[in-house]
């Protein structure tokens, strides 16, 4: 992460959100040399280096995003972690952890200080490691897992494949039990989802395309879950995307394991016929499913089965998506304009409030990868000043053409969505502001 602390921050009269600690309240938030230094009511003869007028705005921990493909190395013509760190304060995001289908594949110490290094000279914000389970994210041999995770690796994954082999899924969960990592779950069966491009149903036949069965998500939760059961440790369902999935979950939860999942915007608010028209900017993987699926996934986030919201921000080229349906690539990139997707899916739909969304893109994520220690996805005194000014009144309509990533692979162009970063400060220092939204 390359930045510079400014002296001092004051930001004023904002509604100050930690729902780590439970504030929630109007007061200030002062800021020396990188770290939060008092929340309360400051002085108005108090002098510092900057003063951000917050009325009307919360001011929340910087949020986390536990599900970014930054594509480098070896995909820097779709992203690189300068671009995609850019986009995330943009979008208010001051903490993200990158996937590993990298090339190489992130499952060695070599390939880690790679990313660090590049992070610490080019990213706007903090970059964590969510390392490969398995070499080359083949399946076939486990990779290092004790020593990525002593390299620093937050989470262990072969996200992009799922680990299809049980004696193998079974020796990786054994392992990151031992290791206290969490293993972050792509539940994609192979054999059933073979040739599939999108869900399968009407939509589907229409196209003449191959389906891609719900079924091919909960069998492997399914599998997992009851291995989990006799491996203790920790595992998390990456993109959701099946109401069958949330009833695992749940059940799962009920029986006292640590069985955690994920919801991403694309998710909660679209279906399969999206696709319709052969709209390759709908193509994800899991793919959209139904209306009921999106409203089991909403009730999941509101009962706290799905505790967790990621963007899963896949980039790709403009060429790569314009072609052929059954060609074109899975993925959406998403951290731009996350947040005020989030907030038209759930809370303009009455499932959740601003504070639990916020717990859900801060102190979630954060204890999900273990970075809670450290301070990230709070808001207190004496830790680093990772926060997030929001506007959650402000309308705007999203644009590709404005997102910092390279990316622009959306099906949400022109939707007019609710609440908005207007600033991102990073480690003390303004990351991102908003045009014209504050006079300092």
């Amino acid at each position: 992460m390359n930045s510079q602390q400014d002296d001092t921050i004051l930001i004023r009269g904002g509604r100050v959100l930690d729902p780590a600690s439970g504030r929630d309240e109007i007061c200030d938030v002062f800021i020396r040399n990188g770290v939060v230094t008092e929340i309360g009511t400051a002085s108005d003869a108090v002098e510092c280096a900057i003063e951000i007028d917050a009325t009307g705005c919360l001011v929340t921990p910087g949020l986390v995003d536990p599900h970014v493909h930054l594509r480098e190395p070896g995909g820097e013509h779709k992203e690189t972690i300068a671009t995609g760190t850019a986009s995330a304060v943009q979008g208010g995001f001051t903490t993200v952890c990158c996937m590993p289908n990298t090339t190489p594949t992130i499952d060695s110490r070599n390939t880690m200080d790679f990313i660090r290094l590049r992070a610490a000279e080019t990213a706007a914000c903090r970059v964590f490691i969510v390392a490969a389970a398995t070499i080359g994210r083949s399946g076939e041999e486990i990779a290092p897992i004790a020593s990525l995770v002593e390299a620093g690796a937050v989470g262990i994954s072969d996200d992009g494949d799922v680990v299809a082999d049980s004696q193998m899924m079974l020796n990786v969960l054994r392992t990151c039990a031992q290791v206290d990592r969490v293993f972050m779950q792509h539940a994609q069966d192979p054999a059933l989802t073979r040739g599939a491009s999108m869900n399968s149903g009407p939509v589907a036949s229409k196209l003449g395309l191959i389906g891609w069965p719900k079924l091919a998500e909960e069998v492997i939760v399914e599998r997992d879950v009851r291995m989990l059961a006799q491996t203790g440790g920790r595992y998390h369902v990456q993109h959701v995307s099946s109401a069958g999935t949330v009833e695992i979950l749940r059940r799962a939860q009920a029986q006292g394991l640590a069985a955690s999942g994920e919801a991403s915007p694309h998710h909660l608010l679209l279906t399969d016929e999206a696709c319709d028209g052969y709209d390759t900017s709908a193509k994800m993987n899991p793919p959209l499913r139904t209306t009921d699926d999106v409203e089991a996934l909403r009730a999941a986030v509101a009962d706290g089965t799905l505790s967790v919201l990621a963007t899963d921000h896949a980039p790709h080229t403009e060429n790569e998506k314009d072609s052929d349906f059954e060609a074109a690539p899975f993925g959406i990139v998403g951290l731009d304009c996350a947040l005020g997707l989030y907030a038209k899916a759930l809370i303009e739909t009455g499932h959740i409030d601003w504070p639990r969304l916020i717990a859900l893109l801060t102190i979630e994520p954060a204890r999900l990868v273990d970075l809670d220690d450290r301070g990230i996805g709070r808001l207190d005194v004496g830790l680093p000043a990772d926060i997030t000014v929001i506007d959650p009144a402000m309308t705007w309509t999203i644009d590709p053409d404005e997102f910092a990533s390279k990316g622009r692979n959306t099906p949400f162009t022109g939707v007019e969505v609710t609440g908005r970063a207007t600033m991102t400060i990073v480690d003390g220092s303004i990351a991102h502001q908003l045009d014209g939204t504050f006079t300092m």
